[in-house]
Parts: structure tokens; C-alpha cells; sequence
């Protein structure tokens, strides 16, 4: 995959944010990811117990959630590098930014369960058992330049969430520019896509919270912040603004 002068800044920040969303997994080492380096195509382990995010996010479902759902991304993906030696090579981030470069019979399903992986990936790494609390650093800063108070970007993001219909997710990013931006995606499709870098991201597909919120999804949304890991946050947003 050639990288060209105008965008091999924004190569090099997917591939580090791709790092990013697996290092804190113990997946790859926690040094900077090289471009080119691949995410692994194995199920990276949760950095926590699966009922640790309790009594925000049941047990059951994080267990059925990374076991099943996020397993079954993982195992549709070893067949098709096979047909496309660079998802075993490569950087995910970069691929699904580059779905064009991908031979058209698998591209599909490369969209969505590189997209799924990778989605997942994030998910694990931003959330954790002392989360909740405020941002800090320049990421609390940039917060706070962009939309006042991290409760109206919390209200943004949850709002951008309910309004997704159907399957997706809600997203916290930074754009070509570097500046933030909130926004959701259908199914798994990723913000790699659009030549932005996902910080944080809410699955808001039924799996991630039917159980215990039923069709509440506001609740599961609400509930969700007290789970999140600025820490991790922080550190993708740094990454990000290289």
C-alpha cells in the first residue's frame, strides 16, 4: 500500500491510534507501533475481569460480548488474510482507511469485521473498573475549548447515540485537522474510514446492553460514563495530535 507525501502523517497517527486501541490489551508491547505493524488477528484478552465493570455493565454480557461477538469478528478475519496477506501484515487502521485497496470479493467483509475488530479493540482499552470522573491534560483542555464542559460533550455524545438507528456506534474523534468532533457510524464501520481517529467509542448496538437495560439505551448511555478511562482517553488524543 503506497503512502504518498500528502498523507503519510495520517498513516503514521492511524497506525500509532491502532497500537494504541490493542497496547493497553497486552496484545502488542506498549512501545509506539511502527506503521505497517498488524494488529493481532488473535482476541486480544480484556485488561479486566469480565465482571469488574459492575454494577454499570453486567458480567454476562461482557463476557458474551467479547467472547462471542467480538470473537466471531476475529474468527471471519483469519480466512480472508489468506486472500489479502496484508490484514496479517499491516495495520488495520490503515486498511480500513484504504477499503478501495482491498480486492473487491472481500472488501465487504473486510469493512465490517475489520471494522468490528478494530471498533472492539477501542472498547476494551477505554473503559475500566476506577473509570468515571473528568478528563485532564490537554484532552480536558481541548474539551473545554470545544464544547464548555465535558457534561454538554457527555450530553452530545449520548444524544448522538440515541439517535443512531439501529445498529452502530457513538464517537468522540478527532478530524483531519486534529480538532474534536462528535459523530456515530452504522454497523461497525470505523472512523478510519473517514480519515479520522477514533478516541472513544460507544457501542450501541443491542448486545452491548439488552441485557440488563433492556431497550433502554439511554440508561446503558448515562451508565456508560461511569466505566470510562480518561487515562486511556487522554493518551489516544496525544497520539492523535502526534
Amino acid at each position: 500500500m503506497a503512502i504518498t507525501q500528502i498523507n503519510r502523517r495520517s498513516f503514521f497517527k492511524r497506525a500509532a491510534l491502532s497500537a494504541a486501541a490493542v497496547a493497553a490489551l497486552g496484545v502488542l508491547p506498549t512501545t509506539t507501533q511502527a506503521a505497517g505493524q498488524p494488529l493481532s488477528l488473535g482476541l486480544p484478552p480484556l485488561p479486566y475481569d469480565y465482571n469488574a465493570l459492575e454494577p454499570w455493565i453486567d458480567e454476562q454480557t461482557m463476557r458474551l460480548h467479547h467472547t462471542r461477538h467480538h470473537q466471531a469478528f476475529v474468527t471471519a478475519l483469519g480466512p480472508l488474510a489468506s486472500q489479502y496477506p496484508l490484514l496479517a501484515t499491516g495495520s488495520l487502521a490503515d486498511i480500513l482507511a484504504n477499503l478501495n485497496d482491498v480486492p473487491a470479493n472481500i472488501r465487504t467483509a473486510v469493512r465490517n469485521n475489520g471494522g468490528g475488530h478494530m471498533n472492539h479493540a477501542i472498547f476494551w482499552a477505554i473503559m475500566g473498573p476506577t473509570g468515571g470522573g473528568e478528563p485532564t491534560g490537554a484532552l480536558a483542555k481541548a474539551i473545554t475549548d470545544t464544547y464548555g464542559t465535558t457534561n454538554y460533550m457527555k450530553s452530545l455524545i449520548n444524544d448522538t447515540g440515541l439517535r443512531r438507528f439501529g445498529s452502530g456506534w457513538t464517537w468522540l474523534v478527532t478530524d483531519r485537522e486534529g480538532k474534536l468532533k462528535i459523530r456515530d457510524t452504522p454497523y461497525q464501520d470505523s472512523p478510519f474510514m473517514d480519515g479520522e481517529g477514533p478516541l472513544l467509542g460507544i457501542d450501541v448496538w443491542e448486545h452491548a446492553y439488552y441485557l440488563k437495560y433492556n431497550n433502554r439505551r439511554g440508561d446503558y448511555l448515562n451508565a456508560w460514563w461511569n466505566v470510562v478511562n480518561w487515562d486511556a482517553v487522554g493518551k489516544r488524543y496525544e497520539t492523535a495530535l502526534g
